[in-house]
């Protein structure tokens, strides 16, 4: 993390900062986007009020529905893994890569 966005002063805190202005920018954007899809859904007769909370999936679609989940948390849980700082958290590795491959 660069000390221009440290305002922490320990970077195992700004990480866990990341993360949750991460998560709470998925959740936003989702939460609008769901109620969205819904109003439309319901007003042009689609679905009926209720219907999306009276919802069981088949195991199909549970296997994709579990499949997103585990897609978001890995995202997440690579804002704590990787290194450097959030802007370009992968360039020191990146660089490291390409410094053994050159030599």
């Amino acid at each position: 993390m660069s000390t221009e966005f440290d305002y922490f002063g320990d970077p195992k805190v700004g990480k866990l900062l990341d993360l949750v202005l991460q998560l709470s920018t998925e959740l936003h954007v989702t939460r609008q986007r769901v109620r969205v899809v819904e109003t439309l859904l319901t007003r042009s007769g689609v679905l009926t009020e209720g219907a999306v909370d009276g919802f069981v999936s088949t195991e199909e679609e549970q296997r994709v529905l579990d499949r997103e989940r585990d897609a978001l948390l890995a995202r997440l849980m690579r804002i704590l893994t990787e290194h450097g700082p959030a802007e370009h958290p992968l360039r020191d590795q990146w660089e490291a890569a390409l410094s053994e491959k050159t030599g």
